[in-house]
Formats: C-alpha cells, sequence, structure tokens
C-alpha cells in the first residue's frame, strides 16, 4: 500500500533542496519559527503540485477560466493526492453575502419555506401547508376561494427575485448625515460654513439663500430655527438673478433653482458615477437600516409564508443553536403524509449546521453580513463546507487554522479535521499553536532559523519524539518544559499606580451595555471566545473614543462616557498586509533605503560618474533594471496555460541594472559592498556591513529587536505574515517616549511560533518601559498570562456573551466561575 508522499529535492523560497515523506491518511503538522519554511513545504510545494496535477487533467477549455498554479521547484514528487487549501486569510465577501448565504444554510431555509410553510393568497389569507406545492399545483384558499400558486425558493432569496425594492436586497440604505452639512457653526454662510455649497454645488446659492432671508454674514450658530430650515429643507424655487463670472468678471441674467445643503447631497449622490465621485460625495452620507424591509434585504412578499408561525426574515435573525432546535420541532408541526419530504428538507439544513456548531459558530445569525466576521469565523465556514462535503481521497492544506480561535473553540475544529481523517482524507496543517499540533499523528519541525537560516527539515517523529528531541525549537512547548513567563505582571495593589482609562458604553450588536476600566501604563489583554464582543469592546468603541477624545470631535454614538486624562495618542497595531504591490519593500517601509541611496550618492564612486540620490531609486532612478522596470521579476503570457513569473534574467531580482553593482561602498573591515549586494543581506547580516551608518544601523537595530532579523532588506512588504506586518509597523514607534500614548493590538501572535510569542512579549515590555499603555485582543494563553490586568468577555458567543465575566490579575481570571478563559490558564 502506498501511505506517504514521497518530497524530494524541494527547493521552493528558503528550501535547501529538502527531502522528506509526508503520511498519508492521518493527521500532519507542519512546525517551525516564522520564516522557516513551512508554508513553502506545505503550500509552495504539496499543494501547489497536488492541486496542479488535478488542474491538468481537465480541459484546456477549462483550464484558462482558472487561477492555476505553476509547477513548483523540486526535483520529484509522488503519490500527491488531489489538494485543496483552506487558507490563513479567505477573502472578504462583498455587501450581498451573509452568514446564511457563504454557508448554504439559507438555501435549505429557502427550500423549507418554499415547500413546506403556509402560504399567502393575494387577498391576505393563508393556505395550509400541503404536498400540492411541491408537486407544482395551484393553491385554493379556504377562506376567500382564490387561487394562486406559492413561491419558489429563488422568490425567497434577497439576491434576486426576493430582494426589497428599496434597498435592492442590500438591507440599508444611504441618507445625507445633517451633522456634516456644517462641521464648524462659528462660520458664517459667506465664510463656506454649508460645506456641500462649497464642494458639490456652484457657491451662488449662498447668493441665492440670502435673497431667500437668510443672514449669510453671520456665524452660523445665530441662525433662527427659520433661516436653519430654509438651509436644510428650502423649496426649489426659481429664482432670477444677476450672476457675474468671478475670472472674466461678464455678467448676465439667469434663473437658478435653489438646492438647499440636503438636496445638494443628493443630486451629487444621483449623478456619481466613478469611485473618485463617490468620495467627495461618501463624506456627507451615513448608512441607514432600510425602513421599507428593517434590514431584512427580502421584499414584503417574501417575508409572507409562515412556517411554525414565523416568517423566513423572523428565522434568519435566529442563532443558529436556536435555529437547531426550531428546525427539529418542523416535522411534528406538519400533516403526517408530508413526513418523508420534510425529513429529507430538514436533515440537509442539520447535517450543514452540525458542523459549524462543532467549530464553534452557534451564535452567529444567518442574516449576519459575511463583511463583519472575523477571519477565524470565515476560516471555519471554509473548513465545514469542505468537511460537509464527505469527500475521500483528498488532501486537506490548512494553514494556520487556529487563527483568531479560543482554546475552547479549538477542541471543535480538532474534532473536524478527525472527521476529514476518518472520512479518508489527508490533513497537513501548518500551525504554531501547540493544542493543535498535539492531535497530529505526525510532526515536522522546520528551521532551526529563519530565512537563509531556515528551510531544512529538523526534527520530525511522533508529539513524544519531537517533544523530546534536542533538536527541536518547539519540543519544549509541546512537553511543557519551557518557561513561558517572560516579564513580572504588576500586583493589585500597585495596577492602577499609574492611573486608570475608564469607558462606558450601551449596548451595540450583541455586547450588553458595560462599565470598563483599563489601568494606564500596563499589558491589558481582552479575551474571550469568539463572538464574545472582543472586537466591538476595544476597536468600536474603545479606540474611536479615545481619538474622539484626543482630537476633540463626537464620542461614536454607543458611547456614553470616555475618561482618559494625558492620553493624546491612539495607535492600533493590526496584521493587515503592508503595502499592495511589489515596489514597497522592508527597506523603503523602514525608511532605510533613502539613508542608503544618500550614502552611496556620497562614494567616490558615484561621484566620478555623476550619480545623485534619486538615481538609486529601483523605482525611478537611472540605475534601476531596464529589464524588469525595478520590481525584480517579469511575467510572461504563455496564453492558456498559467502566467509564469520568473526572477528577472538581468538583474537576477536585485531590482538593479548592472551599473549599480560597480558602485561600493566600503565599511570599517575594508570589505565592499554595493546596494544590490546589501538589499539582498538579511537585516542581521546588512548589520555588520553598515556598522559605521549611524542612522541606519540604529533603524535596523530596531527591526533586530523586533524579531526581524532575519528578513532581508529587498524583501516585499504584501508578501509578510500578519505577524511579522504587525511587528514591521511598530518599528517608527520605538525608542521615543510614550507616556501619552495608547497602543492596541489585534491578535498579534498571528503567524508567531512560540519563540516568537516571547520576542513579541519583550516589545511589549519595551513600550511599556517607555510610557505607553497596551491594549491587546488575544487568545494565545502564553501572553495572558504575561499580562498584567486580564479582562475576559463571555461567557459564550453572541447573545450568550457580550458581558465582561471577569477583570483583574491572572489569579482572578483563574478562579472566576463563569470564565471559560480560567478554565484553560
Amino acid at each position: 500500500m502506498i501511505d506517504r508522499i514521497k518530497i524530494r529535492g524541494a527547493r521552493v523560497h528558503n528550501l535547501k533542496g529538502v527531502d522528506v515523506d509526508i503520511p498519508l491518511n492521518k493527521i500532519v503538522g507542519v512546525a517551525g519559527v516564522s520564516g522557516s519554511g513551512k508554508s513553502s513545504l506545505a503550500l509552495g510545494v504539496v499543494y501547489a503540485e497536488g492541486s496542479r496535477r488535478y488542474l491538468e487533467a481537465l480541459s484546456t477549455y477549462t483550464r484558462r477560466r482558472m487561477t492555476q498554479a505553476a509547477k513548483a521547484q523540486v526535483d520529484e514528487v509522488t503519490y500527491v493526492p488531489a489538494a485543496l487549501a483552506l487558507h490563513q486569510r479567505p477573502g472578504v465577501p462583498g455587501i450581498r453575502s451573509t452568514f446564511g448565504t457563504a454557508t448554504e444554510l439559507l438555501n435549505s431555509l429557502r427550500l423549507m419555506y418554499s415547500r413546506l410553510a403556509s402560504h399567502r393568497c393575494p387577498n391576505g389569507h393563508y393556505a395550509p401547508p400541503s404536498l400540492a406545492v411541491a408537486a407544482g399545483r395551484e393553491l385554493v384558499c379556504p377562506e376567500c376561494g382564490e387561487h394562486f400558486y406559492a413561491p419558489g425558493a429563488e422568490e425567497l432569496s434577497f439576491n434576486s427575485q426576493g430582494a426589497c425594492p428599496e434597498c435592492g436586497g442590500t438591507g440599508s440604505i444611504r441618507i445625507v448625515d445633517e451633522s456634516t452639512l456644517v462641521p464648524d457653526e462659528s462660520l458664517t454662510i459667506d465664510e463656506g460654513a454649508v460645506l456641500p455649497w462649497q464642494t458639490l454645488m456652484w457657491s451662488l446659492m449662498k447668493d441665492i439663500a440670502r435673497d431667500l432671508g437668510v443672514r449669510t454674514d453671520v456665524p452660523f450658530r445665530l441662525l433662527t430655527p427659520e433661516e436653519r430650515e430654509i438651509v436644510f429643507h428650502g423649496p426649489a424655487v426659481k429664482h432670477h438673478m444677476i450672476y457675474q463670472n468671478r475670472t472674466s468678471g461678464a455678467a448676465g441674467e439667469m434663473d437658478f433653482t435653489y438646492f438647499n445643503a440636503i438636496y445638494t447631497v443628493e443630486n451629487a449622490l444621483a449623478k456619481v458615477k466613478d469611485e473618485k465621485g463617490m468620495k467627495r460625495v461618501a463624506r456627507f452620507l451615513k448608512e441607514e437600516v432600510c425602513p421599507s424591509c428593517g434590514g431584512t434585504r427580502l421584499s414584503e412578499a417574501a417575508r409572507a409564508p409562515r412556517l411554525r408561525g414565523i416568517s423566513l426574515d423572523e428565522a434568519c435573525r435566529m442563532t443558529l443553536a436556536e435555529l437547531m432546535e426550531w428546525v427539529d420541532g418542523v416535522p411534528a408541526s406538519l400533516p403526517e403524509e408530508m413526513e418523508p419530504m420534510v425529513r429529507s428538507i430538514c436533515e440537509s439544513f442539520r447535517s450543514a449546521a452540525m458542523r459549524l456548531m462543532d467549530l464553534g459558530l452557534g451564535y452567529l445569525t444567518l442574516d449576519r453580513a459575511s463583511s463583519t466576521l472575523s477571519t477565524g469565523e470565515r476560516q471555519r465556514m471554509q473548513l465545514a463546507r469542505a468537511v460537509r462535503n464527505r469527500t475521500t481521497g483528498v488532501l486537506y492544506v490548512l494553514d494556520e487554522p487556529s487563527i483568531g480561535l479560543h482554546p475552547s473553540n479549538i477542541m471543535g475544529l480538532n474534532g473536524v479535521i478527525r472527521d476529514l481523517v476518518a472520512d479518508g482524507n489527508s490533513v497537513l496543517l501548518v500551525d504554531h499553536d501547540t493544542q493543535i499540533l498535539k492531535e497530529a499523528d505526525w510532526l515536522i519541525e522546520m528551521g532551526p532559523g529563519a530565512g537563509a537560516a531556515g528551510g531544512r527539515v529538523i526534527a520530525e517523529g511522533s508529539v513524544a519524539d519531537v517533544g523530546n528531541n534536542p533538536e527541536s525549537r518547539i519540543g519544549g512547548f509541546l512537553s511543557g518544559r519551557a518557561d513561558t513567563r517572560i516579564r513580572r505582571p504588576a500586583g493589585a495593589e500597585e495596577m492602577f499606580s499609574e492611573g486608570r482609562i475608564r469607558l462606558s458604553t450601551s449596548g451595540i450588536h450583541t455586547v450588553k451595555p458595560l462599565e470598563v476600566e483599563i489601568p494606564k501604563g500596563r499589558l491589558t489583554v481582552v479575551t474571550g471566545v469568539s463572538g464574545s464582543g472582543k472586537t466591538t469592546l476595544v476597536l468600536e468603541s474603545l479606540v474611536p473614543a479615545l481619538k474622539a477624545l484626543a482630537g476633540g470631535t463626537r464620542l461614536p454614538a454607543h458611547v456614553r462616557a470616555v475618561e482618559a486624562e494625558g492620553i493624546g495618542h491612539v495607535k492600533l497595531i493590526d496584521a493587515t498586509p503592508i503595502g499592495v504591490n511589489v515596489r514597497s519593500t522592508v527597506a523603503t517601509y523602514a525608511n532605510v533605503h533613502d539613508e542608503l541611496r544618500k550614502i552611496y550618492a556620497k562614494t567616490p564612486d558615484a561621484k566620478s560618474r555623476g550619480y545623485k540620490a534619486e538615481d538609486f531609486s529601483y523605482n525611478t532612478g537611472r540605475l534601476r533594471c531596464p529589464a524588469c522596470d525595478g520590481t525584480g521579476s517579469i511575467s510572461l503570457d504563455v496564453q492558456f496555460l498559467p502566467d509564469v513569473v520568473l526572477t528577472c534574467p538581468e538583474c537576477r531580482g536585485s531590482r538593479y541594472g548592472k551599473d549599480a553593482w560597480l558602485i561600493k561602498h566600503t565599511d570599517r573591515q575594508g570589505r565592499a559592498y554595493s546596494l544590490p549586494e546589501l538589499m539582498d543581506m538579511g537585516i542581521d547580516a546588512a548589520l555588520e556591513a553598515c556598522a559605521d551608518m549611524k542612522v541606519v544601523s540604529q533603524r535596523m537595530q530596531v527591526l533586530q529587536r523586533l524579531g526581524l532579523g532575519y528578513l532581508t532588506l529587498g524583501e516585499e512588504t504584501p508578501g509578510l505574515s500578519g505577524g511579522e506586518a504587525q511587528r514591521l509597523k511598530l518599528a517608527s514607534e520605538m525608542g521615543r517616549m510614550q507616556a501619552d500614548s495608547v497602543f492596541v493590538f489585534d491578535e498579534p501572535t498571528i503567524g508567531l511560533h512560540p519563540l516568537d510569542v516571547q520576542v513579541l512579549l519583550g516589545v511589549f515590555q519595551a513600550l511599556i518601559d517607555r510610557g505607553a499603555t497596551v491594549v491587546v485582543i488575544e487568545h494565545d494563553l502564553d501572553v495572558i498570562r504575561n499580562a498584567d490586568y486580564i479582562i475576559d468577555m463571555g461567557p459564550g458567543g453572541g447573545e450568550e456573551g457580550g458581558r465582561i465575566v471577569a477583570a483583574g490579575t491572572l489569579e482572578t481570571v483563574r478562579q472566576a466561575p463563569e470564565s471559560r478563559t480560567g478554565r484553560y490558564l
């Protein structure tokens, strides 16, 4: 029997000719520090080859319409099954996607309502459920005798015939926000107080307003209610006036229609043709729930059918857990002769919903917009869909499935992964979370370091084998030997000695009204199961409230009060990728490249050839590679085969032309380096070469202290992991005093090895030593154990959460009976 995938000579990215066997029909974990080559092995070799070979079995016509993977750089891969990858960051869905549509649960529910509900006749009476609907027969109203047909499942969809006519099935409409029309009431209308008249309309509206009796030469706040009414809601009267062109001085008589401030915006919105036009208008708009459908997205007719006494929109407002119970009661509520059909439809809903429940998503409602779901929630939706298909013989490659998951959710995830293997599939998962890695039947650890120092298999075997292997860098965390306490948390008695931030909010989403205290100058971790309200508390309440306080603007509507004496800055450090194109590199982002260009322009070699600093830019300078235009790679269009992206053969990926290699800078040891050579070095090595460049050295030392020494200066920033992007964003903040700053981190351990988490904790401590207040949304138990103050949200997700179940020191949370986090601590 073939029981393993054989890989020989893998050289993708930093892999150094790796030879490894991956057992089939097992859970295989791939571990290693950030940048060690885990994803290169799992996604760059195994998944790339598994999916490519499967796609090559399809017709050329079909392949042209699919995104295709290029052939991996590997000598041999044998016995690889067809592969599916569940990526670390699924794309953010569009406005029309909801939890119900994305999971396809809404399809089953619409079918239930179409086939099993009581339908309404045109006169408003209801006909009882019957098999006539499924048979496509005409229904007869038992009260008025009217003949009518029941709606099909398509007529109950808000993405087609069942859409609300007013909002088009999006559930929201854009209306003018009156509070934005006159942002500064100390100005007069003549000075531009009415902003839409300044930016969207001829300024002569001021003249018409004056003729209509509005004083335009007094501060807007002094206008009477009648004058304000004319400005905001005045009628569209035609006005005859003499108009003088300011540029030419020519005058003429014309009739102008008065556009009040609100209609000015509405008129501009109706004429918007592109994104630029939308930007001009967007500042005057706010989104509101559609008044016609109440945000349900459905037309009045689609909301009419009744099943177990409720309409489709009411069913969509239930949480998945509540809906499961409700569906269980459907068969008993219908006539006996309908039972075979009822059981079939209900079972299709139950089997799909059960997987989502196992993955801890029971708190979500079907009408929840997909764009508001977290990365972890979207990833688990992907996973549930894969498991539901009950395939056999497929290789599932999971890229950090633990992202965004509380330890209690990981148990459900482990169960789902086991189900995949039980169905005859293989699972290859890249992760750092020891709770998931301990479930693996076989572990492969890459390393020992990152970048050029990684790319080898340093340990493999069972969890116990790797745990006891002296070469392993994760072994100590698997066996429990490693010490994870990096800093001394503050005691309860000294917690608020530096001061406190107070926040008071009313209820929003599923989060109840909250009273929160956060100690200044400390490390505070906000934790809790998925959907418990962490994001709402920190990113939707605390951050905008502190920004409003610092900027003297209005607080968010749901924030009742905020006190933060001495806080002048709020800095949100999240995991969104840096830059969108290949021209953004580590060196440009860290402000190292500009300094290097100045230094190289001062060398004797550059001066003798007449080169200036701007010539050393690989984006616009004379020395950039002419073949690839300074991008380092070229893309070849091979028609119906996938585009081939090659390292530029002229500059070998350095982005610079031949002349740039001739200009050298000599270091203290007498070694000479060109700028292209320097850009190809890792930060650790470049620090030696740049020891005599004071500013460059200082900036690179910061990157090294942030644990990014393995990155090369020329590395493209869009390709960095979430954790790397977060730390790079911090580089400019390190080293300065931060006593008036609050730093907010959104799950900074994404993509971090336990050793990298220890580096991150050192970064937090460095910020705190400089006086900063650090607030972190996190599930990682090592980070939580090192916190001064813990705020645990919950106890469950959705309606079962939204409260603070424990707040205080590690010991306080550990002892709190309601805290699910406490159990794992």
